[in-house]
């Protein structure tokens, strides 16, 4: 049976890479994301307690690649069951209005809402 698909799919890690912002290298990339924090998949473990200046890279609807900066202070961090990589969770500290528009649109873009009825 072939089921059509109602919504593209898209490569996430290539748009939702971390940034840290003082050296501008990649960090890793979103796992999750939360109004209160997110989960950064990355190479290397974080360290733990430690407060990280990040960025994120969104492109915007002009073309042109916006960027969102915010502090994260990282929770946890242990080996991912895939080999070679890691989750580590973070907590926002004062997010920016731009993170918070960004977690509504992902959680907009990606929820299911049921079919309207045509009157």
């Amino acid at each position: 049976m072939h089921i059509e698909r109602s919504i593209e799919r898209h490569q996430l890690p290539y748009y939702l890479k971390v940034f840290n912002r003082i050296t501008d290298k990649p960090m890793g990339y979103i796992g999750n994301v939360s109004l209160d924090g997110l989960m950064l998949i990355s190479q290397l473990p974080m360290l733990v307690n430690a407060r990280f200046d990040m960025r994120l890279k969104i492109p915007g609807r002009d073309g042109q690649i916006r960027n969102i900066d915010f502090y994260a202070t990282c929770q946890w961090s242990r080996e991912d069951i895939t080999p070679g990589t890691f989750d580590s969770g973070f907590a926002l500290v004062a997010p920016p209005s731009e993170y918070v528009d960004m977690v509504d649109a992902l959680r907009h873009y990606f929820s299911f809402r049921p079919l309207q009825a045509s009157a």
